[in-house]
């Protein structure tokens, strides 16, 4: 196989690719994360293949689940997390090293994605997901109209949850595949164990929250950043690349420790402005979905603090009942108290901060030059 296809060397853009001369970063990055995804997506869909079909052998009805479960983990996503993994691996082990034998511990990241996806709809009572119907809606409209016994509803929210588990062993599964040395796959899968640790307790500090808001802070809100985005998107993903090289370079893994930790919590701060201002053709979500819950993100308790006492009363009416005119009004109010600003800075303030941790350590200069536009379109992005 040619070492600059899509499992070979991703370092290289191919001469006849047009490169943007406004925006090269830019350029260069889109071409190899094309190639990236293109390999990771392939990896899945032939992994979860076989394990449809497996299940299929067993009853139809399994199959028809899995399949369900296999859907969810195919239907789109930016495949963020397998990408910062990539450019972890790829910045500890230089150019040159052959991408397939990491290729199903990069892919493994999306089925832990899928897992958390779906068992946070369901949390968060979300009817859309990426422009279409949540797992649970979905599973629970078929019950409908298929005519079946008992609550549909009820019976989509239990559907959805095994949905999620399913993809939770099924990432277990691959990245077993991995070929690696048994010592260093070992490695791996500490830090693997870690991130779901981190990103459980992270989403439930963000399930407390919804039931306190009003004890709620802007530190805890940051906390819950820090652990249920920033560790599980970009973090984490880093540091297991990192361990897919097997490196032992301090001074590289600290780089990336600064640098995940600050773009991952960049990332979600920009997910606070897109649950109120983004648009839902874009995001596939519903505008405002955050003051319709109440949810207390770093934007909405940053505005309660910076917020008038006139405006602090209307900022009471997030999480209530509110129709389309009193959301808009909301979000109007968000941006008078001056949180979106403050929010905008915070997020600056990362990418500088991320960018300063990459500038200490030497690092193979092509993932250098990508985690520097991924820190960028990670966090100025509409979806």
């Amino acid at each position: 196989m040619a070492n600059d296809g899509p499992t070979g060397n991703l370092l290289r853009v191919a001469p006849e690719q047009p490169i943007d001369e406004d925006d090269p970063i830019r350029a260069v990055l889109a071409a190899y994360t094309r190639d990236l995804v293109a390999a990771v997506d392939r990896t899945l869909a032939e992994f979860l293949t076989a394990e449809v079909d497996a299940l299929s052998e067993i009853d139809a009805a399994m199959g028809e689940f899995a399949a369900t479960a296999r859907d969810y983990v195919l239907g789109g996503g930016k495949r963020v997390r397998s990408t910062f993994a990539y450019w972890g691996w790829r910045g500890a082990v230089g150019g040159e090293q052959p991408l397939e034998p990491v290729l199903p511990a990069l892919a493994t990241l999306e089925l832990l994605h899928t897992f958390a996806l779906v068992h946070d709809d369901v949390m968060d009572a979300s009817a859309t997901r990426r422009g279409r119907p949540t797992a649970h809606v979905a599973v629970a409209a078929q019950h409908a109209a298929d005519g079946r016994h008992g609550d549909s509803d009820r019976f989509g929210e239990a559907v959805a949850v095994l949905i999620g588990d399913l993809c939770m062993v099924w990432a277990d599964q691959l990245l077993a595949r991995a070929t690696l040395p048994a010592p260093r796959l070992l490695e791996v899968r500490r830090g693997y164990d870690r991130m779901r640790v981190e990103t459980v307790a992270g989403q439930y500090l963000d399930v407390l929250g919804e039931t306190e808001p009003a004890n709620w802070s802007v530190d805890r809100a940051l906390r819950v950043a820090r652990y249920k985005t920033a560790s599980y998107t970009v973090l984490r993903p880093l540091l297991f690349g990192a361990s897919l090289a097997g490196t032992e370079d301090t001074m590289l893994i600290d780089a990336y420790t600064r640098y995940g930790r600050a773009v991952g919590e960049a990332f979600q701060l920009c997910d606070d402005l897109l649950g109120v201002y983004g648009d839902p053709d874009t995001t596939g979500k519903p505008a405002g979905d955050d003051l319709r819950t109440g949810k207390p993100t770093t934007l909405l308790m940053l505005a309660r603090q910076l917020a008038t006492p006139a405006q602090r009363r209307t900022l009471d009416g997030t999480g209530r009942c509110v129709d389309e005119p009193a959301i808009a009004r909301l979000a109007e109010v968000v941006v008078d108290t001056g949180a979106v600003d403050r929010i905008e800075r915070m997020i600056d303030e990362r990418i500088e901060e991320a960018l300063t941790a990459l500038d200490t350590v030497a690092v193979d200069e092509t993932a250098r030059t990508a985690l520097v536009g991924l820190a960028t379109t990670a966090t100025r992005r509409s979806a």
